[in-house]
């Protein structure tokens, strides 16, 4: 039986909203499609090997968490880009789709704290209130394996105060038609990049999107 190698990012610190869930569903339609899924659950310390993953999986996290993922998170960003430019399936959620970009800033013990990202998408993040609270429920435009794109309904639940600005390269995850999304003004939620998808989509997205999962695993095949 062929293996398929999952990898999930730090979930002692970025697993506060279901994102076990993620994982369970991940799993459960790779064995439908007669795969072995292997998990490797990534603690701090250790080493990503790219080579070695087939789809990763990264959650969401307090601020004080993501400010010390960010820096194991940055040690590994050799080997994170050359995964996504691979080609490698990739689903950030909320807090480490913050990370993806230059910075996220927000307000820790009274002070301003900007958290240096990875800057694999153009885009920036800063706090603001009121938070971004609610079902959500987008249009997405993503491409097939074959390269052809096509258009999918995703729905979710936001809870954020990050308002994220994309650059104007950047393609957004999809358009909102319900919901605030990235900033609550735009009119976009998540962005993408080769075959790595960033959301605040909550739910979590794969057990109320199962067919996002196929996606993912449809990109390895």
């Amino acid at each position: 039986m062929k293996a398929v190698q999952i990898v999930q990012f730090y979930p002692e610190l970025l697993s506060i909203y279901a994102d076990r869930g993620n994982v369970i569903v991940l799993q459960k339609q790779a064995e439908r499609r007669g795969l072995q899924a292997q998990l490797t659950r990534l603690s701090l310390g250790d080493r990503f090997e790219p080579g070695a993953c087939d789809v990763a999986l990264m959650g969401g996290g307090q601020d004080r968490d993501q400010e010390i993922v960010s820096t194991h998170l940055r040690a590994q960003l050799s080997s994170v880009s050359e995964f996504v430019a691979a080609g490698r399936p990739l689903l950030a959620v909320c807090g480490s789709y913050q990370l993806l970009g230059h910075s996220y800033t927000f307000e820790l013990d009274g002070k301003s704290t900007t958290v240096q990202g990875l800057g694999l998408i153009d885009m920036t993040t800063i706090t603001s209130q009121p938070r971004l609270i609610g079902n959500i429920e987008i249009e997405s435009e993503l491409n097939g394996a074959d390269g052809e794109p096509f258009t999918r309904r995703l729905v979710g639940f936001e809870n954020h105060a990050g308002r994220t600005s994309l650059g104007p390269s950047v393609k957004p995850l999809g358009r909102v038609t319900r919901g605030f999304g990235n900033d609550g003004v735009s009119g976009f939620e998540g962005a993408q990049f080769q075959n790595l998808i960033g959301t605040y989509m909550h739910g979590p997205i794969l057990p109320r999107n199962p067919w996002l999962a196929d996606h993912l695993l449809d990109q390895i095949e």
